[in-house]
């Protein structure tokens, strides 16, 4: 885990979870901004990633990203400040069901392209395969698309190139990753109701060919907060906060925080 404190006066913090098979050292830009704007920033590799120990790739259970996600926001309750979390992608899904499982005093939720259902589910006959590997080699590593440089990802040719000499960057998930991430995305929606009322801002790339943005929405449109907003960003891929126009988003996100920095605050915005 790793905390930065802003040289702002401060207004907040906010706990910024990864994606897969990247790390927190992707965030630097992110990060910037938000202690730039006077936020407190805490960050950590989720397991299987970056700097975390273990087996690359791996986790047993998907419960290991619920208590890192839980850790760290103990740790950002430190600051007795308004506090948020902001999860992009798997970081989207561990925040969401780190708050179904567990109680915290957040101020808010941002979602980047949660992982809620992906764009090109595995094939049958080697989800078939995955199976059987969970259960007789669970640690098996399985070469992934969403790798170093994927462009996929982002179109920003800068990321893209860093990413490409990355060797933190996974490009292998183990079967048993894979059961627990598609058991955690059904258990996000069957337990929505277990979902804390707490202001919700979902990100969403217009041109997602990672999540399937169409999970994403039903999701939303599901969810029972008073204070829900779902911004599609038209002709962005997966990674928004990467994306050339990154700076719009973070304005839009910036506005959201700051328009609930009290109880009573309200975002009212929906498109």
């Amino acid at each position: 885990m790793w905390v930065w404190e802003t040289n702002e006066t401060p207004q907040g913090a906010i706990v910024i979870v990864h994606g897969s098979g990247e790390h927190h050292g992707r965030y630097r830009w992110l990060r910037r901004q938000w202690l730039d704007s006077g936020f407190h920033v805490i960050m950590g590799d989720l397991p299987g990633h970056g700097k975390s120990p273990g087996i690359k790739g791996h986790i047993d259970r998907f419960d290991e990203y619920i208590d890192a996600v839980e850790s760290w926001t103990k740790k950002g309750e430190k600051f007795h400040l308004p506090l948020f979390l902001l999860g992009h992608s798997l970081g989207g899904l561990s925040v969401i069901r780190t708050l179904q499982e567990k109680q915290m005093a957040v101020q808010g939720i941002i979602l980047s392209s949660p992982c809620l259902g992906l764009t090109f589910p595995m094939p049958s006959l080697l989800k078939k395969t995955s199976y059987f590997l969970n259960k007789v080699a669970p640690e098996l590593l399985i070469p992934t698309k969403r790798s170093a440089g994927n462009k996929k990802a982002t179109r920003n040719q800068e990321v893209l190139q860093r990413d490409a000499g990355d060797p933190l960057m996974l490009t292998k998930i183990s079967a048993r990753w894979y059961w627990e991430l598609e058991t955690a995305m059904e258990e996000a929606f069957q337990k929505i109701d277990k979902f804390p009322d707490v202001p919700v801002l979902i990100l969403q790339a217009g041109d997602d060919k990672i999540v399937n943005k169409h999970s994403v929405k039903k999701w939303f449109d599901s969810l029972k907060a008073k204070n829900k907003v779902y911004k599609e960003w038209t002709g962005l891929y997966h990674e928004v906060f990467n994306e050339p126009e990154r700076k719009s988003v973070f304005q839009h996100a910036l506005s959201f925080i700051e328009n609930n920095m009290s109880s009573g605050g309200l975002f009212s915005e929906n498109t």
